[in-house]
């Protein structure tokens, strides 16, 4: 295949109306407001206070994303990857009223998808607890493979959030698969209790739970709003009954460490009944600090775990805290429509007031009491709403709900976003029909995991900050130009799309057109489908023209975008 000779402009002549968000598919499908005659009272409420919120702000919301659209942008949101030609086309030709409600439900709660569902938010929720990175450098005690293994079980069993939460913050046990004294959920903590005085447990379990930034008064007064320099350190007192430690390594598993309740004594006093911990004031005085909810409750001051254990009492309080469940439906919301109520999203402090408070305390209130914390149930609210049916094209009357501008974002419209690296790499898995989506879970992942590493870097600061490189850069730009997964998915042997296709009795313009649902979910206009077989007829070999034209067609923005 020879890459060279498909002109730069080529992309940009070929699919260049995807400038606006979207390419030509309006062209192709029907595009209208669909009204689905079962929406849950869950959905209608979310519509009337989205609605209301556009009333408010003057916004005439975006006409609907095609059908072929709304598909593509379920299966990558919710399992990771674009959907394969058979899936989109049996949603087109589907004629049932409620069948976008019918295919979420079957995404969601069928076996054919639960392998999928499991994978795709255990890589959203391994990311979001340990990072990119958790778990690669040599010092660490994580295993990822082990908090991997205990996210899978946890989503394919369909375990409610509140419990994930109660095991993943008071979790004892050892990190590594096939242990005896296994538990994955322990490689949460592992890395962040042995910080220093566990400033990181502390730090990222009131974010990403509970969406507050407390790490901001860990040295002096909260700047925006009455948290105190104490109440970081009373929160930090909850982590002081536990520790890990390095266990032997299994070549065949990996890192291996526990983490374990221990008594914990005052520091000075090696008091037992009246633990206390002791920080440094700004003035340089030495301050004490007991367990204390961030909501002012206090627990007994025991150090003995017996009497009482920290851990196990700060998650009956974030149970019961509304913090909770707002984080969660927050950060819910985020995932798909691309921003959530607050920006931060995982900042729900007092000081930073929600775009729709209304809306977010209903959402939270729902899960909580109507799903009783089933993740599924909180997609298929969100996935079936009307901000989420949207287009990404933006009009006259809404071109001013722009985030980007710094603006609160309104929903009117769908938001453009670029894939996850994640999202990337599975997508080009199925639009290829690669064989390197065969093999074992643990396979796929080392795979994917090797292929992840060019972008990813941590920075190895106290924070445990780390950055990504897929924004653009041109270690991206070259990865899809004639990177590994690139030249998987053009060959012509291993069974793949092109081989199938050159194997195959269709039309050259039968065979564009698959290549178009493969890769985009949608039919070539005119215009491209003009372009695509002079293109092919330039070749020698038609199969190397196939070729040139299915590398085009992944590199478009309208490929590595969510739409």
């Amino acid at each position: 295949m020879s890459f060279s000779r498909i002109p730069l402009v080529l992309n940009i002549a070929l699919f260049g109306c995807f400038a606006c968000g979207v390419a030509s598919a309006k062209q192709i499908e029907k595009v209208g407001h669909r009204e689905h005659i079962d929406l849950s009272p869950q959905v209608s409420r979310i519509n009337e206070l989205i609605e209301r919120d556009w009333k408010e702000y003057e916004l005439t919301p975006s006409k609907d994303a095609t059908e072929g659209e709304w598909c593509r942008r379920v299966f990558l949101d919710v399992l990771g990857g674009v959907p394969r030609i058979d899936e989109v086309t049996s949603f087109l030709q589907d004629r049932s009223e409620n069948k976008r409600r019918e295919l979420i439900e079957k995404l969601l709660d069928s076996d054919d998808y639960t392998e999928e569902f499991a994978r795709n938010w255990t890589t959203v929720w391994t990311n979001l607890l340990i990072g990119r990175t958790g778990g690669t450098a040599n010092n660490s005690m994580i295993n990822r493979a082990g908090m991997q293994k205990y996210l899978r079980d946890s989503f394919a069993r369909g375990k409610p959030y509140d419990r994930m939460v109660r095991e993943l913050v008071t979790a004892t046990g050892t990190t590594a698969p096939g242990d005896p004294d296994f538990n994955g959920a322990t490689n949460f903590l592992i890395d962040k209790v042995n910080s220093e005085d566990a400033t990181l447990a502390t730090s990222d379990t009131t974010r990403i739970f509970m969406g507050l930034q407390v790490q901001c008064a860990q040295c002096h007064k909260h700047p925006f709003n009455d948290w105190e320099q104490e109440t970081y350190w009373q929160m930090n007192a909850f982590f002081r009954q536990v520790r890990a430690f390095p266990r032997r390594q299994r070549a065949e598993t990996g890192a291996n460490a526990e983490l374990a309740d221990q008594d914990f004594a005052s520091r000075r006093r090696r008091d037992f009944d009246e633990a206390e911990i002791y920080f440094e004031s700004r003035n340089g005085l030495m301050q004490v600090a007991w367990p204390v909810f961030v909501d002012g409750t206090e627990i007994p001051r025991s150090g003995l775990v017996n009497v009482i254990n920290r851990r196990e009492k700060l998650a009956e309080l974030m149970e019961t805290s509304p913090f909770l469940a707002r984080t969660i439906s927050n950060r819910m919301w985020s995932h798909f429509l691309g921003y959530g109520f607050t920006s931060p999203v995982d900042d729900l402090g007092p000081h930073n007031v929600p775009s729709n408070p209304e809306l977010l305390d209903y959402i939270a209130n729902e899960f909580k009491t109507s799903a009783e914390y089933d993740f599924r149930e909180l997609i298929k609210w969100i996935v079936l709403s009307r901000p989420y049916a949207l287009s990404s094209r933006q009009t006259k009357a809404n071109k001013l709900d722009d985030p980007t501008l710094g603006v609160a974002p309104r929903f009117s419209h769908f938001y453009l976003r670029q894939m996850q690296p994640e999202q990337l790499y599975e997508s080009l898995l199925v639009a290829a029909e690669s064989s390197l989506s065969n093999g074992s879970y643990e396979q796929r992942e080392q795979r994917k995991s090797r292929w992840l590493q060019q972008f990813n870097r941590a920075f190895g600061t106290d924070e445990g900050g780390e950055s990504t490189g897929f924004d653009g850069t041109i270690p991206q730009v070259l990865m899809m130009f004639n990177g590994e997964m690139i030249r998987e998915a053009t060959k012509s042997t291993g069974g793949g799309v092109i081989q199938q296709l050159a194997a195959g009795d269709g039309t050259a313009k039968s065979k564009i057109e698959a290549l178009f649902w493969a890769g985009l979910s949608r039919k070539p206009s005119r215009e491209e489908m003009s372009m695509a077989a002079e293109l092919i007829r330039s070749q020698e070999d038609p199969i190397e023209g196939l070729k040139d034209v299915w590398w085009v067609i992944l590199n478009t923005n309208e490929f590595i975008f969510n739409h």
